[in-house]
């Protein structure tokens, strides 16, 4: 039962639910992220990080079973999430993740080689246990974003909407998709730990419009990068 509480409780507040309200903390005043309390001090594997120093390894090709998907995007006072079925996953060494829902951080949260992007999404996964594995995607300005645009079109200033026209994630997704590889946490409060996380190493890219967009409701949604410490990071 405990592991079973546990498990609702981390996946609860990646939707910013009643477990930890929108009130309780923010990216900036009396309530930012060097007041968040808990594991948010404490922790010792946190996330986001500034990923150097990696080491070189024989990383398995991450398997994406994804497909035109999406039910609905909320507005949820931290970011745009888009939530799913739970049908489309990923699988790594013979392990299987279900997609739960994905959402945005501008500037990015995690760094690479200390070079900060304009824009990250987070595709945050759960396997049958209630496990968690977080895909991080970069993204640079550039050429307009099509698959984006669609999530974009219907992106609520509060509250909740039907997403309308199903997304193709596999258009989310870098062509070359090698990844860095790190254990880490929840990047909000609680930030539970135990969250595997697979960082793309290519960005795509989003117009200067449509990041001027997604800033005209957040621009600063990001924990500041944390502490390595002992953890390794593969490539």
């Amino acid at each position: 039962m405990k592991k079973i509480i546990t498990t609702l409780t981390a996946l609860t507040a990646l939707s910013a639910s009643c477990f930890v309200s929108a009130s309780e903390w923010s990216y900036s005043g009396k309530t930012a992220p060097e007041h968040w309390h808990g594991t948010c001090q404490t922790g010792v594997n946190q996330s986001p990080i500034d990923i150097t120093g990696a080491i070189e390894s024989t990383l398995s090709p991450i398997l994406f079973n994804y497909a035109q998907a999406g039910k609905n995007i909320v507005n949820n006072g931290h970011t745009v999430q888009v939530n799913f079925d739970g049908k489309q996953s990923i699988e790594v060494e013979g392990k299987t993740f279900n997609l739960l829902q994905l959402h945005f951080h501008a500037p990015s949260e995690n760094l690479i080689a200390g070079h900060s992007f304009p824009l990250e999404m987070h595709l945050v996964h759960s396997d049958k246990n209630g496990n968690l594995a977080v895909v991080g995607v970069m993204f640079k300005e550039g050429k307009a974003n099509h698959e984006l645009a669609k999530i974009w079109s219907k992106m609520p200033k509060s509250g909740e909407v039907d997403l309308g026209t199903q997304i193709d994630l596999a258009n989310l997704l870098p062509n070359e998709q090698a990844y860095y590889w790190f254990n880490g946490s929840l990047t909000t409060p609680p930030c539970t730990e135990g969250v595997t996380w697979f960082v793309m190493k290519k960005p795509i890219t989003i117009s200067t419009e449509q990041l001027t967009q997604f800033r005209t409701l957040y621009k600063g949604n990001n924990r500041p990068v944390q502490s390595i410490n002992a953890r390794p990071v593969l490539k």
